[in-house]
């Protein structure tokens, strides 16, 4: 200390600086984090891994992009927009399609109702899986004319090979035949459609769930229920674990009949067929899916309703965005004259469905959307259908044939 003044000496060390009496000093010092060898050996353990799981988690997401995503490319060498869709509803040629709309009518020499291979293609389940009892009762109410199905229970039903479990309910559908005859293949019309509740993880589960409606009397011979036992999936389609049928026009039902029958192989039931038009255009590459008619059983009621459909193109496992056709009033025969428009390179051509689903809604409520049924057609590696080939042996003109809908 000099003349009554202190001088405070600070020595402040940071990032290798010195700051002494505000004289800044650099130097060049070496860090050094003094740890032992056991934290040191951790440290680079953990980086590692962690370095290994985002490599891993990278090339996951790299996977899923080339596998659902693939970038097709054009003849030209430009690639294709994704999803391969020209949005918006194209307006059809008046003069081709209606006069293939009136040229083909129901019941026609020209009407190729399908064939069985449109209805094997519906079905992916084998005799060997279906095993299981459902029991149930049956009961009319003559006084009141109402019909009453109760789901009582299901016993020793097949469980799922990767989780050794199953979450089991039942779907019932009220069908109504065209005809009062014994014919499989007769046209029918969906009535009423309920579902029991879930149970969760039961071979052998108890319902007890009840449904009923307004039958007339007359019409009870020409019902047959349909109860089809399913399995609960909460992420994906659910599984079908077999269907059992009941015809009325076989049981006495005055009184409540319980029964219990075997589940079977689930089977399809005709409900309508549909005009479908047909067109691909190589140059363009384009497919045009037009619906021309709907022919569907209508069951005398009161209450106004719609019909549309919708149709999807799937093509190598990816399912291309779908189109509707507009809504209109339901008849026997409904006539649309409508097409949509999908983007379809060559090679996308190779394998390829197109599937159209026919909806009923009631105009004066938005949400009320029930289905109808559904139409496939497709071309894969086994083979295709006859209207496939059809269109494509008729390159540029539309080539349209009646398909039986099934539900």
């Amino acid at each position: 200390m000099n003349n009554g003044y202190q001088e405070y000496l600070y020595v402040i060390h940071f990032q290798g600086c010195t700051w002494q009496n505000d004289n800044m000093v650099f130097m060049a010092l070496s860090l050094r984090l003094l740890f032992s060898e056991q934290v040191e050996y951790s440290i680079l353990a953990i980086s590692a891994v962690v370095f290994l799981a985002a490599l891993g988690f990278l090339i996951w997401q790299i996977y899923r992009y080339c596998t659902q995503f693939r970038v097709l490319q054009r003849a030209d060498g430009q690639p294709a927009k994704r999803g391969g869709f020209q949005n918006g509803k194209q307006a059809m040629n008046k003069v081709q399609y209606e006069e293939l709309s009136h040229r083909l009518s129901p019941g026609s020499s020209c009407t190729n109702l399908g064939s069985n291979l449109d209805l094997a293609s519906l079905e992916d389940l084998e005799e060997e899986h279906i095993q299981g009892s459902l029991r149930f009762s049956l009961f009319y109410d003559q006084l009141q004319s109402k019909m009453v199905v109760t789901v009582l229970d299901a016993q020793d039903l097949a469980v799922r090979d990767f989780s050794h479990s199953v979450d089991p309910f039942v779907w019932v559908r009220l069908m109504w035949a065209e005809r009062e005859d014994k014919e499989k293949n007769s046209m029918r019309c969906l009535l009423h459609e309920w579902q029991t509740r879930i149970v969760k993880n039961s071979c052998c589960p108890v319902f007890g769930d009840q449904f009923s409606c307004i039958l007339a009397e007359d019409e009870v011979s020409r019902v047959t229920v349909r109860f089809e036992v399913r399995d609960f999936d909460k992420y994906s389609r659910h599984g079908v674990l077999g269907e059992t049928r009941a015809s009325l026009n076989t049981l006495k039902i005055s009184y409540p009949l319980e029964l219990r029958q075997d589940l079977q192989v689930p089977r399809k039931d005709i409900v309508g067929e549909a005009l479908l038009s047909l067109k691909y255009m190589p140059t363009s590459q384009r497919l045009e899916v037009g619906v021309l008619k709907i022919h569907t059983v209508c069951y005398h009621n009161k209450t106004e309703r719609a019909l549309y459909a919708r149709t999807i193109v799937t093509c190598n496992q990816s399912r291309l965005r779908h189109q509707r056709t507009t809504q209109k009033k339901r008849r026997e025969v409904t006539v649309f004259n409508e097409v949509m428009t999908f983007v379809l390179p060559d090679q996308q051509i190779k394998e390829c469905s197109i599937e159209v689903s026919v909806y009923e809604i009631q105009p004066s409520k938005k949400s009320s959307k029930n289905l109808i049924g559904h139409i496939q057609v497709k071309k894969n590696k086994t083979g295709e259908n006859e209207h496939w080939k059809q269109m494509m042996q008729s390159l540029r003109q539309p080539v349209a044939n009646w398909h039986l809908i099934y539900i």
